[in-house]
């Protein structure tokens, strides 16, 4: 089994903290983007003859700026070139003003059952400082527009660590964002990239960033609140009501290989990472053969990113598993490393499981680094 990711590097505005691959091109170059992605997708379905794809994440930018009839086209080439199961999670990003019921029906015809939704806040001050163009009515009119189409696996996203975000407003945009009929929330610190506007506000000093000490406070007021509504904190940033996971993501933390398609779009086969270019008008001139690196990952490079990925996740590493593909010797070492984390109660451990006690989480970055090979 495998996934499927495309990206779609389009977006009405750019958000002041946004470095990702996107770009506000007009519909003539989205639509030239598009044939190009679907000629990729014609050239890459041939080196995946007998695999089983059993999910389709369609990642931006913001995929919910294209047409519907483009977004047809991409979903068509999808089905024509790749063997997707029959009950495959296929989740389509989208910014909440571009949410509506009639669009949402549109969606799910084309097979979309997942939607992602990029609310980050339901504070009106907090989205003008981040740059969204959505107001928290709209983002809360999406939610329950796209429940009232008759989709029922709705995400959203939040940030914290905002400049000027208290513990008090935070408190609100979650109590808000947990009545809301959704079933996963991903919740993201900010991170400050060089280079963007917000960064740029900051160094003027327009800007103060919370310290450390306040977005742990709003960590962990994150955690507790979600449990509180009855979602399970299944990796570090992610929660969900049970039955409710993203398979997608889930199968990144678990080492399922994945195909990338689109500008800046990665894949990974178990051992090998390609990147596709970053420039999307190299991409959309590609013809479906856009320009990309590769990485063979080292034993080393696989062992530290099982350790990474697995101890984001509330399972942990599969102690079973991680000997097979690594050999009981390596596996005796991480028993080893863990030790002292074990002992201080931030690591728990079972017959088949290496993994983060909820102590643990607060300081992850710190427990996962003393593990890491170097």
């Amino acid at each position: 089994m495998a996934g499927i990711y495309v990206h779609v590097p389009f977006c009405k505005s750019r958000c002041a903290y946004c470095d990702f691959c996107s770009s506000t091109y007009a519909a003539p170059t989205r639509h030239a983007y598009t044939d190009a992605l679907i000629a990729e997708i014609q050239a890459r379905s041939q080196h995946s003859t007998g695999i089983l794809f059993r999910t389709i994440y369609l990642g931006g930018g913001t995929p919910s700026v294209l047409t519907d009839a483009d977004l047809g086209r991409i979903f068509h080439a999808l089905r024509d070139n790749f063997a997707i199961v029959p009950d495959a999670e296929i989740t389509l990003e989208a910014n909440p003003d571009d949410v509506c019921a009639a669009r949402v029906q549109t969606w799910q015809a084309m097979g979309v059952n997942r939607l992602s939704m990029g609310v980050q806040s339901l504070d009106d001050t907090m989205l003008r400082a981040l740059g969204r163009r959505h107001t928290a009515h709209q983002a809360v009119e999406a939610v329950a527009a796209a429940v009232a189409a008759g989709l029922h696996n709705v995400s959203i996203d939040l940030m914290y660590g905002l400049p000027g975000l208290t513990l008090r407003a935070w408190e609100r945009t979650l109590t808000e964002a947990l009545a809301l009929p959704v079933t996963h929330l991903s919740a993201y610190c900010l991170s400050v990239e060089d280079g963007t506007p917000i960064a740029a506000s900051i160094a003027r000093g327009d800007l103060t960033l919370p310290d450390d000490e306040t977005c742990e406070a709003q960590y962990r007021m994150l955690v507790g609140k979600t449990r509180e509504a009855g979602f399970t904190h299944y990796e570090i940033s992610n929660f969900a009501r049970p039955g409710f996971p993203s398979r997608h993501n889930s199968a990144y933390w678990d080492g399922t290989p994945y195909v990338g398609l689109g500008a800046a779009a990665h894949s990974f086969d178990g051992t090998t990472r390609r990147a596709n270019t970053t420039d999307i008008r190299r991409y959309t001139t590609s013809a479906g053969n856009p320009p990309f690196d590769t990485e063979t990952l080292s034993v080393r490079d696989r062992i530290n990113e099982a350790i990474f990925l697995g101890l984001r996740t509330y399972e942990g590493i599969n102690t079973k598993i991680f000997a097979e593909r690594f050999g009981t010797d390596t596996l005796r070492r991480l028993s080893a490393d863990a030790a002292p984390a074990i002992s201080r109660g931030l690591l728990r451990q079972s017959p088949e499981r290496l993994a983060l006690t909820e102590r643990g989480v607060f300081v992850s970055d710190d427990v996962i680094s003393d593990l890491i090979l170097v």
